[in-house]
């Protein structure tokens, strides 16, 4: 499947700078970044590995070529880098079709958005079959677009895929607000040139120029979001 750029016009608000919302999908609307760690363990085990823990680190907010390549390196598993993505998406798919929680406040923000037509975007590093699986719980009708990791020739941390979303939105990447939950997606967002939201998972990310770091999701609205555009507009 391709990615989804439904016919809408871009559309903003009224007194506001802020043009698009665009957000990354595990660990920041989705309690999932768990589920990969626990499913590339499980992986690894039928493989006769053990994954050191502190090896979670490394892996987690990367493109799944990244850190699948980086495991069997480190493990030397006798797996092409193929077989283990095949695998790796077939277990993730299994996790999340028996439980697929929210993060705190993730629901909320996405209708508040939808009731103010603020055009948003959903940006992952994970797959596209994993984002339409995902997507039937977040609801499609919150997004105009998703992008896909494998469907952009460079994923996170490279700029490529928001600075996709913003064009397909027709929107400038400078007038968006991004949230994150990882080093490496703030990363891909900052090169673009957008303003972030981080809201760390797994690893701790310090406050920068153009970057606001909360708690949760739950401290984040679209007040907020306006914010961060017009204080340097």
């Amino acid at each position: 499947m391709t990615t989804t750029v439904p016919a809408l016009g871009t559309r903003t608000a009224e007194g506001s700078a802020l043009q698009a919302v665009l957000l990354d999908m595990d660990g920041t609307l989705v309690d999932t970044e768990g589920f990969w760690w626990d499913v590339e363990v499980e992986v690894f085990a039928g493989l006769g590995h053990t994954l050191d823990d502190s090896w979670r680190h490394v892996v987690v907010g990367g493109p799944m070529t990244r850190s699948a390549g980086f495991l069997i390196e480190a493990t030397g598993a006798d797996v092409t880098l193929a077989e283990l993505t095949v695998r790796l998406n077939e277990g993730f798919e299994d996790r999340i079709s028996r439980a697929l929680p929210l993060m705190p406040g993730a629901a909320r923000l996405l209708a508040e958005l939808a009731a103010h037509e603020i055009p948003t975007a959903l940006v992952s590093a994970s797959h596209r079959r994993i984002i339409d699986r995902v997507l039937t719980s977040l609801g499609p009708q919150h997004f105009r677009l998703s992008v896909a990791g494998d469907e952009v020739p460079r994923t996170k941390p490279h700029p490529e895929p928001y600075l996709f979303a913003a064009a397909g939105l027709g929107v400038d990447p400078a007038r968006c607000a991004v949230v994150e939950d990882t080093a490496t997606g703030v990363a891909a967002a900052e090169a673009a040139g957008c303003h972030v939201v981080a809201v760390p998972s797994l690893a701790p990310i310090a406050p920068a120029a153009r970057r606001t770091v909360v708690n949760s999701l739950e401290e984040v609205d679209l007040a907020f979001l306006r914010g961060l555009i017009t204080a340097t507009a």
